[in-house]
């Protein structure tokens, strides 16, 4: 089995994302495998899953946009935002709404905006997660997070469920664009269904179904490079001399910097480090032995 890579994963309704990576351990027999962003367990599609080594690297896959294909019923507003949660109230007054009262409703949230996130989510209140908080009866009031909705795309309006697309920054809270278009059009909403298709490059037509015939042979063949996870950072390539000071952790002077930041230092084909770009400078974050 490679020492380390990427894994694209099409996670099936029902298991969480935690029994998504439990199976993967048991298959590639390590404990070293990773994830970079969970879907609830009603949702479907894309999980990008390092493993080896390659969890080093997920701190920059995390943050990738993220796109999604979603449904959001209208009349009903529940608890999570979702169709998992408890009613809290209906309203039989979307028979009244047309296509364009929820394009327009859409169209509120697209770019920079502040979006509160679900009652039921990881957001820490006091160092407990908001979930614990609100099943134990008293939800926190959390406060909105600045996020960025590039595109909110209605694909098709069957009252009272509205399909629509989503292209969002990492912690945008799709169940809360559900709940906030249900609270502008007056009434109410929750998210009916989920499938997430692409995060950054990856695409969810790539990804492998696991099931219970799925073989380590086969997962041997559908994983990606490691240096797959900052294929999207800027490259630098620098000699093996260059790269040997930086993997002994010492800064080097480098006149072939794309720009400042953080970059992906290769040798050839091979990934040596990622580190900060700074004033002509490199400073390494992280550093990978040849093999």
């Amino acid at each position: 089995m490679k020492r380390a890579g990427l894994l694209l994963v099409d996670k099936p309704s029902g298991p969480t994302s935690h029994d998504t990576i439990a199976s993967l351990r048991r298959l590639l027999r390590t404990r070293r495998v990773g994830h970079t962003g969970t879907l609830d367990p009603f949702a479907t599609g894309l999980l990008v899953v390092p493993f080896g080594w390659a969890t080093r690297l997920a701190e920059y896959l995390g943050g990738l946009p993220k796109s999604y294909h979603a449904v959001a019923c209208l009349g009903v507003r529940t608890d999570t935002d979702d169709r998992t949660g408890r009613v809290l109230a209906s309203s039989e007054a979307w028979h009244e709404i047309d296509a364009d009262d929820v394009r327009r409703a859409l169209g509120r949230q697209l770019g920079a905006i502040e979006q509160r996130p679900p009652d039921y989510s990881a957001k820490k209140v006091s160092g407990k997660p908001a979930y614990r908080l609100a099943r134990s009866g008293e939800p926190a009031e959390l406060t909105p997070q600045r996020v960025t909705i590039h595109r909110l795309e209605l694909l098709e309006f069957e009252p009272p469920r509205v399909s629509f697309e989503i292209e969002c920054s990492s912690g945008t809270y799709v169940r809360a664009v559900a709940r906030d278009l249900g609270e502008t059009l007056g009434v109410g909403a929750h998210l009916e269904e989920l499938r997430r298709t692409r995060i950054g490059p990856f695409r969810v037509e790539e990804a492998i179904r696991l099931d219970e015939e799925t073989t380590e042979a086969e997962i041997e063949a559908r994983a990606l490079p490691a240096a797959a996870a900052v294929g999207h950072l800027p490259r630098v390539d620098l000699d093996d001399r260059e790269a040997d000071s930086l993997r002994h952790g010492r800064e080097i002077e480098c006149d072939t910097l794309p720009r400042d930041g953080t970059v992906a230092v290769f040798v050839g084909d091979e990934l040596a480090a990622v580190a900060e770009a700074r004033d002509g400078r490199l400073r390494p974050r992280k550093v990978f032995i040849a093999a």
